[in-house]
């Protein structure tokens, strides 16, 4: 981020969410963490004047700290404070193998 640019709330969202610790984002018990945009709502991110709220799902193992460091990392630096909500913890990623049989005629 820019110091004396408004951040873009949806260019954040995409930063975060390519992150592997990351999960998803996540709005809060009661949807508190977003950004109201013309015609949109960006669930996860909530920009203020005084400060930059991230709401995110973390990816287990990964932990609380790493989560931080890692979200404030594709963040930079900012003109304002950042927090980081950890609204939940998701299941490690899992890869799908798939197991060709051939036939033996």
């Amino acid at each position: 981020m820019t110091a004396g640019v408004e951040p873009d709330a949806a260019a954040l969202a995409t930063q975060v969410t390519a992150l592997p610790q990351v999960a998803g984002l996540h709005s809060g018990r009661f949807g508190e963490i977003a950004t109201l945009l013309p015609g949109r709502r960006v669930p996860g991110v909530r920009i203020r004047p005084t400060e930059i709220t991230i709401g995110v799902t973390g990816r287990y193992p990964a932990t609380a700290a790493e989560i931080g460091a890692a979200v404030r990392g594709a963040l930079g630096p900012a003109d304002r404070p950042v927090h980081i909500h950890i609204g939940d913890v998701a299941a490690p990623a899992t890869t799908v193998v798939a197991t060709i049989i051939e036939e033996i005629p």
